[in-house]
């Protein structure tokens, strides 16, 4: 009975295997290309909430690990490596997901900055060209205002 798993070890076991699953779905989801801010922030959101989700579930992972070293000293010697082959393919899964998220909220994080950027300065040139719009409707000075010339020249 040594060798057996704890009743928690399974419930863990379970708990993180569909953690893990839930967090591939998401993951796998394809990206899309977003040009509004609101939506992007909302995805930052949700990943961000993963991660925390992640970060909560990280005791269990702790737990089955230990938990399996413990039972790997104890159990026979083929008890033993079926436990670590499962636990290895768990911690892999585990550490993909985990990557894959750091790399989604830094991508989606800088994206989000180019995209304020370019929403500020399609902004500024709006502005700019309704001001040249304006300036452009102005009526010419007389050919003979040599002062109004002037400033308009500097005004161009």
């Amino acid at each position: 009975f040594d060798s057996l798993p704890p009743a928690h070890y399974k419930e863990t076991m379970s708990t993180i295997l569909v953690w893990i699953q839930q967090s591939e779905t998401k993951l796998s989801m394809p990206q899309v290309a977003v040009a509004e801010y609101e939506i992007m922030e909302q995805r930052l959101r949700e990943l961000k909430a993963l991660q925390n989700s992640l970060q909560e579930q990280q005791k269990g992972l702790n737990y089955l690990s230990t938990t399996v070293e413990d039972m790997s000293r104890k159990a026979p010697a083929e008890v033993s490596q079926r436990y670590r082959m499962e636990i290895e393919v768990i911690l892999g899964r585990w550490k993909k997901s985990s990557v894959q998220l750091v790399e989604r909220c830094q991508k989606l994080e800088e994206l989000m900055t180019k995209l304020q950027r370019f929403q500020n300065d399609t902004k500024t040139l709006k502005k700019w060209m309704s001001e040249v719009d304006v300036f452009l409707k102005e009526e010419w000075p007389a050919l003979g205002d040599s002062e109004a010339l002037e400033k308009q020249l500097e005004q161009c």
